[in-house]
């Protein structure tokens, strides 16, 4: 797996799916919605770990900065 996700793009999905934590242990979101927004932060959470995002090679897509 080649890199294709750059420090920003990281940073942006690991707060997102905090947010969403934080919004389930609050009790804001609950039922289906928790389950499905839990879903998304995992997998924010994983890409974000592993630099490297499925859905960015379909589409062409790298934000990973590049050496010059």
């Amino acid at each position: 797996m080649t890199k294709n996700m750059g420090n920003t793009d990281k940073l942006i999905r690991l707060v997102i799916a905090a947010i969403i934590a934080v919004l389930y242990y609050t009790g804001t979101i609950s039922g289906t919605l928790a389950l499905v927004l839990g879903i998304f932060a995992v997998i924010f959470t994983l890409t974000s770990l592993v630099n490297f995002c499925p859905l960015y090679t379909l589409m062409g897509v790298n934000t990973c900065e590049t050496k010059k």
